[in-house]
């Protein structure tokens, strides 16, 4: 039995608990231009789907964010790093000034199927 937790224990210090081999970022968490950040985002995915993020309270690297597609509405504390945060099951990641990536995780109602869906957004 001790040879199994051996096993175990060897795999997980050589996999770095990376879980199902995403890479996780190293880099630390510092604080952010709140400026870049805080405000109203709009897009739409490629269906036609429009969608807002408002962004608020950006302190360091925290943040208040709330997200609304149709009748989808999502409100979450974030971390800010590498440029991006997650919320529920989208990813904002700002690309340049005024401009940001959203990709989300869309979830077909009839089949259960799943598609990644990536959006741009601006800042109003």
């Amino acid at each position: 039995m001790a040879d199994i937790y051996g096993i175990l224990s060897s795999n997980y210090v050589t996999v770095g608990g990376n879980i199902a081999g995403l890479a996780v970022s190293r880099t630390p968490y510092v604080a952010v231009d709140a400026t870049l950040y805080e405000g109203n985002w709009s897009g739409a995915y490629a269906n036609g789907t429009k969608f807002t993020v408002q962004i608020s309270s950006v302190n360091g690297f925290r943040a208040k964010v709330r997200y609304q597609s149709g009748s989808t509405l999502k409100y979450q504390d974030v971390l800010i790093r590498d440029n991006s945060f997650k919320f529920g099951d989208s990813k904002f990641t700002l690309t340049q000034t005024g401009k940001a990536q959203v990709k989300t995780v869309m979830t077909n109602a009839v089949t259960g199927g799943q598609t990644l869906e990536t959006a741009y957004a601006s800042k109003a």
